[in-house]
């Protein structure tokens, strides 16, 4: 099987505005707006699209691993009308008050996974993240990291990097 690359993407900051809080209802949700027409580029070009976040509001108990499954099919649904599409949505629900996590980044675990599960090639591929945390963990696996300020636009920060 040939490996192809991926584009990660953190979610809160560079998938949808970081609004200093907790995000998991749809009504707080913005997707910030270029993403879905970079995801769409990127769709096309063969590689796959994976967010990687951390939501330790599950762990914290402020909402469910139900909730987030409910927004990341609202994010689902509105890459879809726009032509686009993610592969994976991949999220880690632990605290850092509940002791040690493998999954947390910034260990790479969700994205091992999302390699193993998606056949990706973590040498062509590159994260997005805005927050060191995104890009030690895309250097634990292999994977290029790209830090953007939050809020920023995805696609002007990926054209700046030379990342088709």
């Amino acid at each position: 099987m040939k490996l192809r690359p991926a584009l990660f993407l953190d979610r809160d900051g560079v998938v949808n505005r970081e609004r200093g809080e907790h995000t998991w209802r749809p009504e707080d949700f913005e997707v910030l707006p270029d993403v879905a027409g970079v995801v769409a580029s990127f769709n096309r070009r063969g590689w796959a699209v994976v967010v990687v976040s951390n939501q330790s509001g599950i762990g914290l108990g402020l909402y469910t691993a139900a909730d987030v499954e409910r927004l990341h099919h609202y994010l689902h649904d509105h890459l879809r009308k726009h032509g686009a599409r993610m592969d994976d949505i991949l999220y880690c629900p632990h605290h850092p008050s509940q002791g040690r996590c493998l999954c947390r980044k910034p260990s790479g675990l969700l994205l091992e996974r999302a390699i193993a599960l998606h056949g990706i090639d973590p040498a062509r591929s590159v994260m997005v993240g805005d927050r060191e945390r995104d890009i030690q963990a895309a250097a634990s696996v292999g994977v290029r990291g790209l830090l953007i300020p939050s809020n920023a636009g995805l696609g002007a920060a990926l054209q700046n990097a030379g990342i088709p």
